[in-house]
């Protein structure tokens, strides 16, 4: 499947790639990424200004949306063809930030969003409204709910 990894800091080090199609495992659902959005953590990410111990490579972007089209053993709150956007923090939640809930983000500390499929946990991911296109939910994940924390 294609995928843009980073190899080291820098713009000119994003990569298209072909590397395996994921498998879900027990617990997670695999996701056929439709629509990706920027943010400017993303690109902090990217120029190594956001987290300069970062793992090489890495796919980034933390916000995307897609189509669940499998289902590893276990998953029993989604089904193929549902509507889904990764969550930010894929282990926060719940509850106050603590630092273990705040070493998952997608993009960072883990696999980010900018790839053909993606397999998450089954609780890292919740559906959107049928209203939205794919296109408008994928800012939801970080962008837009930043933007919403800022209003209110």
């Amino acid at each position: 499947m294609r995928a843009f990894q980073i190899l080291q800091f820098g713009l000119e080090n994003l990569r298209q790639v072909e590397i395996p199609k994921p498998t879900p495992g027990a617990g997670e659902v695999l996701i056929r990424v439709h629509a990706v959005s920027l943010n400017y953590r993303d690109l902090m990410m990217v120029r190594g200004h956001y987290d300069p111990k970062l793992h090489f490579p890495r796919i980034p972007l933390s916000d995307g949306v897609g189509e669940i089209v499998e289902t590893g053993a276990g998953v029993t709150r989604f089904h193929a063809g549902d509507r889904v956007a990764g969550l930010f923090m894929q282990n926060w939640q719940e509850g106050p930030a603590a630092a273990e809930k705040s070493r998952c983000a997608l993009g960072g500390d883990a696999e980010g969003m900018l790839a053909e499929y993606v397999a998450l946990p089954e609780n890292g991911v919740v559906p959107f409204p049928a209203h939205l296109s794919y296109e408008e939910a994928s800012t939801l994940p970080c962008a837009a709910l930043t933007a919403w924390n800022a209003l209110f």
